[in-house]
């Protein structure tokens, strides 16, 4: 699936089963709650805490997708291409850091 697919899936899905898109505020919200629960996981699976009982029922990849999810729904309502953004993204970070991380690789 590509980014244009899922945008295009996410928005048939909100348009047919969710009724309509919360507003953009509120789902900038529930994007800043799925990223909590998701760092609750990265810190007790590769951090120094350890799991409760109560975390037990999240899982690393369902959190990561819930994140996506709202991702691409706050993209559809802003009208951003996802594809776009990346590639652009992409072509920024590569111009910026080309030889920027390299002397991490050499001291290795």
């Amino acid at each position: 699936m590509t980014i244009e697919e899922a945008q295009q899936q996410v928005d048939n899905w909100i348009k047919t089963i969710g009724v309509r898109y919360f507003s953009e505020l509120t789902n900038m919200t529930i994007l800043t709650e799925e990223v909590g629960e998701l760092a609750r996981i990265m810190v007790r699976t590769y951090g120094e805490q350890s799991f409760k009982e109560s975390d037990k029922k999240y899982n690393l990849a369902d959190e990561m997708a819930d994140v996506l999810w709202v991702l691409i729904c706050l993209a559809n309502q802003t009208g951003v291409n996802l594809t776009e953004a990346f590639e652009e993204n992409m072509r920024k970070k590569t111009e910026r850091d080309l030889n920027r991380h390299q002397h991490l690789a050499n001291n290795e």
